[in-house]
């Protein structure tokens, strides 16, 4: 692989060989990211965690992977500590960052920002959300709880499900199993609905997309369920949000006609969405799928950082 030193800012930026080699580093990484396992590849080396939008999952798990890997963080997790406060540019914020570690994962609310940190960043830069733009890391551990649970990501056929529009995990997801050949059933309210232009990429690329208003029409023969919140924080009216916010929600009677084997995903977190009786069914992956979170991104930054994973 070729990832050495290189920024990840959307999926599309990685083959799909490439996802494939990543994905088989991750299972390796299993018994590192559970403890049974010590590993010390990434020693002397610092991780800048630069975190300008609120985040449990994705912040902690990269800090906990690079610890599982014997490496250091350094963490701005509050926005009105930082410099920014001030009035200082994003770009010379990156700047600076460059010079206390040897990569940074970058969360921020403007869709575009992490294109422009690596133009201006002299060490990689990782994509860990940019507004309603990509959330490539959240993709690949989405992509090892499939492959996990089917041995597969080939001809799968996944329902994307909830606000498709500003859903910046569902953009990525879409690219990667447009790659793999997977069928896509698109399930939203018509104000969340995919934008034009994602759409256009998908089609471009000669993807099986379609969509359906009926989610117990589009859960036939699905072999997984990706279910999204409502972007509460991208909303610019609040009557609009109201107007929608009880759009769609998974329970047991939505699944009872499911195939046994479907698996019901999220990126969490989740607010009414899924019902929390879901939790005890044999569908519920998604605290799983949160845990392999540790795994995946370990394989990506001691690809990055080394150009190899144990």
């Amino acid at each position: 692989m070729g990832l050495k030193g290189r920024d990840v800012i959307s999926i599309r930026d990685l083959a799909r060989e490439e996802i494939d080699e990543l994905l088989a580093a991750a299972r390796r990484m299993i018994p590192y990211a559970e403890g049974r396992k010590r590993g010390h590849a990434l020693e002397d080396q610092i991780l800048v965690l630069a975190f300008f939008e609120p985040s449990t999952r994705t912040r902690l798990s990269f800090d906990t992977a690079m610890q599982r890997l014997g490496g250091r963080c350094v963490t701005i997790a509050d926005p009105g500590s930082s410099s920014i406060r001030k009035g200082e540019s994003l770009s010379d914020t990156v700047r600076m960052l460059s010079a206390y570690g040897d990569a940074i994962v970058l969360r921020h609310p403007n869709e575009g920002a992490a294109r422009l940190a690596a133009t201006v960043s002299d060490r990689p830069v990782i994509n860990a959300g940019d507004g309603a733009g990509q959330h490539p890391t959240q993709t690949l551990l989405d992509l090892a709880t499939m492959q996990e649970a089917f041995g597969t990501l080939s001809g799968l056929k996944v329902v994307l499900l909830g606000d498709l529009r500003f859903g910046r995990t569902v953009h990525s997801l879409a690219h990667a199993l447009a790659l793999f050949g997977s069928q896509m059933v698109l399930v939203s309210p018509p104000q969340l609905r995919l934008p034009e232009e994602v759409r256009e990429q998908l089609d471009h690329a000669g993807a099986k997309v379609e969509e359906e208003e009926q989610l117990h029409r589009a859960l036939r023969d699905a072999d997984v369920l990706y279910v999204t919140r409502m972007q509460r924080e991208r909303f610019g009216d609040d009557l609009e949000f109201a107007r929608i916010a009880d759009s769609y929600r998974v329970d047991t009677n939505v699944l009872a006609a499911a195939k046994s084997r479907l698996i019901v995903l999220h990126p969490l977190p989740r607010t009414v969405e899924i019902a929390p009786e879901v939790d005890g069914t044999p569908h519920a992956a998604y605290f799983r799928q949160a845990s392999l979170a540790v795994p995946v991104r370990m394989a990506l930054l001691s690809l990055i950082l080394t150009g190899k994973a144990p």
